[in-house]
């Protein structure tokens, strides 16, 4: 596929969790694809809320994504994701691993899972941990305490496949959402003291070559 294409732009800031999901499922794709990085700032040149990137995307955040193949511009980690999945999937590689409703609904519930709520409240956490300009340990203690309720819900389901995948029978592009997420929890000063089956699949996770090619990538290190 990777032969014909034009590479994809994809809008990234080297420290964000949701550009390098995106990264991970066109290295799972052989999508060829390269990074630009932006600045956390207003600069109008640089900046996520300046006025070029603005263009790009109103709500002035990453990732967003350009397809000089099909015209397409998408920004939202979860409708990147889609897109790229309806697009370049056509094998279903990354996509629910069956064809049932049921298989397909399964796939949804724990995206959105991710997208509503864990990766929220991990978000709300990190704030109020370290940027936040005033202190507020309310907020940190009720993100800190939900970030948890999130963990306890993945590790039940977890339990389901021993720890190897989100989902039974194989590697989704769900997993790599939940990876860049979860992957931040010493940063979010969450334990995985009671956690064995997430903190074995983090480990697995990390040695996927689409996982730390991904990395690398929006870090700018390759």
């Amino acid at each position: 596929m990777a032969a014909h294409l034009k590479p994809l732009t994809l809008h990234a800031h080297e420290t964000g969790p949701n550009p390098v999901k995106v990264a991970m499922a066109l290295e799972a794709l052989h999508v060829p694809f390269k990074v630009k990085q932006w600045e956390f700032s207003d600069d109008p040149e640089k900046g996520l809320k300046g006025a070029k990137f603005l263009k790009i995307n109103e709500n002035g955040r990453v990732p967003a994504i350009e397809d000089p193949n099909t015209g397409v511009v998408a920004w939202e980690s979860g409708a990147c994701m889609n897109y790229i999945r309806r697009v370049y999937d056509k094998g279903n590689t990354i996509g629910p691993s069956g064809d049932s409703a049921q298989d397909l609904v399964d796939f949804e519930k724990w995206e959105y899972f991710l997208l509503s709520t864990l990766g929220p409240m991990m978000g709300q956490t990190n704030w109020f941990r370290h940027f936040s300009p005033q202190k507020n340990e309310d907020a940190l203690q009720r993100y800190t305490a939900q970030s948890y309720r999130c963990f306890d819900v993945l590790e039940g389901q977890l339990k389901k496949t021993g720890g190897e995948s989100v989902l039974p029978s194989r590697v989704t592009a769900v997993d790599y959402h939940f990876e860049a997420w979860v992957r931040m929890y010493e940063f979010a000063g969450i334990s995985l003291e009671k956690y064995p089956l997430i903190w074995k699949w983090l480990q697995l996770m990390g040695t996927r070559e689409e996982v730390r090619e991904a990395y690398l990538k929006v870090q700018g290190k390759k």
